[in-house]
């Protein structure tokens, strides 16, 4: 039996789906970070995430009408894999290990940038004044939220390495988005991103098993388990599910300054569980990231 609810028809409707998935993985630092390298270490993580992900992506194609991929494209599914999966995810959760939430959410909100500078370099996307006052006050936003809010104490061995490590991760999944735009037009993106998916376990095996054997998972409680299905199912397998069907509708550079969304997801997060306040900062920061994000995703309709 196949679905239509996965065919994206409505500009709109792709916004709603990028909001989603910046609301999703906006909690995803705090969580990751409270299970690694606690019960797992960062690489082991992902092989968890990839293959959990690539079994569901698996099943969603059969929702979806079978395509035959040609053997040509399947050039650029590797390099999204290598993009997209493997480097992208080895960095961050790396990263992520070693330096703080908010530092990784920071370095993150330079993907829109990336992405602006790819397109124009790759797709030939021209700037405009619009895009870039949008995204430069998303940056503002999002930086100001960051940086000047409360900090949280965390585990931080090595900042300026992680740190570096996120930004290669911030710079992998712009250039993912950037190759993978034509193929998705191509074929249906559920059909695209579970022989990604597959190929990027092949990818990330030989840095994750090691690691996946050293798991004791009869020490880790339920909340722990929970954390790490909450990981799988919704910020990798719902949210790059989410991107991709927007994509079909949305420019890269549109995409990415959904972004700037999630600090504010962290930061209502925070105020909810008790560990922060609402104050004039958050509301000014807020709303540039607001205002960013229209003034990059609005297009006039021209006749």
């Amino acid at each position: 039996m196949q679905f239509n609810f996965l065919n994206v028809n409505s500009k709109n409707f792709a916004f709603v789906l990028a909001f989603l998935a910046a609301l999703i993985y906006g909690l995803s630092f705090t969580i990751a970070k409270d299970v690694m390298p606690l019960y797992i270490k960062p690489f082991g993580f992902i092989l968890l995430r990839v293959t959990g992900a690539t079994l569901l992506f698996w099943v969603a194609g059969l929702l979806v009408p079978s395509e035959k991929i040609e053997w040509k494209d399947f050039k650029i599914i590797i390099l999204s894999a290598f993009f997209g999966v493997a480097l992208n995810m080895l960095t961050f959760f790396k990263g992520l290990s070693y330096t703080t939430p908010i530092n990784s959410a920071v370095i993150m909100v330079t993907t829109p940038i990336l992405v602006l500078l790819f397109s124009f370099v790759f797709l030939k996307d021209p700037f405009t004044t619009k895009k870039i006052i949008g995204v430069v006050m998303g940056l503002i936003g999002a930086v100001a939220l960051i940086s000047l809010g409360k900090k949280m104490q965390v585990n931080a061995p090595n900042v300026r390495l992680g740190n570096f490590l996120v930004f290669i991760n911030a710079a992998s999944f712009s250039v993912y988005m950037i190759i993978s735009k034509g193929i998705i037009h191509k074929y249906h993106p559920i059909n695209v991103t579970k022989w990604m998916y597959l190929v990027g376990i092949l990818m990330v095996l030989p840095f994750s098993w090691s690691q996946i054997k050293e798991v004791h998972w009869e020490v880790i409680p339920l909340v722990g388990f929970l954390k790490i299905g909450y990981i799988v199912v919704f910020a990798t397998f719902f949210t790059y599910l989410f991107n991709i069907l927007a994509l079909k509708k949305l420019k890269p550079t549109t995409l990415s300054v959904f972004i700037y969304i999630q600090p504010v997801v962290a930061t209502l997060y925070a105020i909810s569980v008790g560990s922060d306040r609402l104050d004039w900062l958050k509301i000014v920061a807020a709303s540039l990231i607001f205002i960013g994000v229209y003034l990059v995703s609005f297009r006039k309709t021209e006749r």
